[in-house]
Formats: structure tokens, sequence, C-alpha cells
């Protein structure tokens, strides 16, 4: 049986011929997103008792959350992350007024096809719109892969929605995402990783399929993976086709 988009990625990633859900993998994150909470993470860090990032090139910090700082607290907040970024050498450092994390990631091609990005934001996932392996971590999380540059990996099970036909004038991708929260519940796709297929899919522009890779992280808490093909010069043909399980919807 074939393996899907998921399983493809955290696979190789691992050096393994193949995983199934449910399989516990340790791999090496492409990225490590984090952004105002840089410095409480730093902070998990140093507890941990190492005093370098294992890998300076891994790290994508974007300061973007209480900008400018609301208060002497997150002011203080700053100027420790812009300390740490100078002490651990950390090149992809994106301070106030460059953007939100989840636009500068990819506008600064920091997500591609196949890459497994990792990020201290319940969003990350929003990478999935660009062919990423996306999955958003807690702090502690965070702090271990700064000290070792991995991190352990349950295989998820894969949802994949196909979208036939056209969307009615009107209709919006944010629309398409709203309605299929509410169709599979607030935990209809937990721990999943979530795959977007279908004519609808194809036609929707780049922004339209990163809004639908946005909103589901209060409902799929895992990753997504949006299929395009090229089209009028831009967008890209994913490597998975095949899901587990799915829900096909009519425009």
């Amino acid at each position: 049986m074939g393996m899907t988009f998921a399983e493809k990625v955290l696979a190789r990633k691992a050096g393994l011929e193949s995983v199934v859900p449910g399989q516990i993998v340790t791999v090496r994150p492409d990225k490590l997103l984090t952004h105002d909470n840089t410095a409480d993470i730093a902070s998990k860090f140093r507890e941990i008792g190492v005093t370098r990032v294992a890998d300076p090139a891994m790290h994508v910090i974007v300061l973007d959350h209480v900008t400018p700082a609301a208060n002497e607290t997150y002011a203080a907040s700053h100027k420790a992350t812009r300390a740490f970024v100078a002490e651990q050498g950390i090149t992809a450092f994106y301070d106030i007024g460059e953007g939100i994390c989840h636009q500068v990631l990819p506008e600064k091609g920091h997500a591609w096809p196949g890459a497994v990005i990792v990020g201290s934001d319940s969003h990350t996932p929003t990478a999935g719109a660009f062919g990423a392996f996306a999955a958003g971590i807690g702090r502690t999380e965070a702090a271990a892969v700064m000290a070792t540059g991995a991190i352990w990996l349950r295989v998820p099970e894969t949802l994949r929605i196909v979208l036939h036909g056209a969307l009615p004038p009107r209709v919006s991708a944010k629309d398409v995402i709203l309605k299929l929260i509410g169709n599979l519940g607030a935990d209809g796709a937990d721990y999943c990783s979530v795959e977007f297929a279908g004519e609808a899919i194809r036609a929707m522009s780049v922004a339209g399929g990163w809004c639908c890779a946005t909103w589901p992280p209060r409902w799929a808490r895992r990753t997504r993976w949006w299929r395009r093909t090229r089209r009028r010069g831009r967008g890209w043909k994913g490597e998975g086709e095949r899901g587990r399980g799915g829900e096909g919807v009519r425009g």
C-alpha cells in the first residue's frame, strides 16, 4: 500500500524505508520557527545545560506578536531575543516590522515542498500551503530542538479532502474551510495530516490555499498539505496523492 504525503516525508527524514500511522520517529527538522516567545524558550534551553544551539541555520525567528512592545515586559523580552540571536549566530532573524511569522517564513525562502518545519505557534501548519510538513510544538519541545537539533514525532493518520467542481460566485476559500470545520467538528481531524486535493483546490489562488491551511489549527492539530499543479507559471506539483480516509465535497 502506498504511503501518504506525511508518511513519505517522515520516512525520508527518519532514514526509513516506510512508516505507518502511530509510529514514533526521530527527525531533524529543516526549520524551527519561533517568535516573541523566543526569550522564554531560550531560558528553557539554558536550563537543559547546553550553551550553543545545535544548528543555528535551523532557526527562523520573527518578532511579530506584540510589536511594537506594549510595555516594559515585552520590550525586555524583545531585547533578550536580539541578544540570544547575536550570541548564537542565528542569521534568519526578522525584527519588528518585517511581517507576520507565517508570512515571513515562505517569503524569505524558509518553507518548501517536502521540508519538515516545527514551530512554537499553533498556526505553524500554515506552511503546508507550500508543500511542507509543518507542525506546532510547545515551548519546552522547541527548547529541546534548539539543544539537540532533533525531535520525535508520532506519524499522523491522514485525512484527505477532495473538493470537486468549482466554487460558486462569492464563495471564497475561507467559506470552504469554515464549512469543513463546521462539518467535521473542532476535533474532527485531531492529530491528523490533512491533504487537500481536487479541481476546486487547483483553481484556488496561492492566497486561497494559504487561507485554508491557516485556519485548521483549531481543528487539525498536526499538519496540512496543499496539493497544487503547475498553473500560470506558479505553484508546484506535490509528491503525495494517497490518503487514508477522507471526505469528498462537491462544489
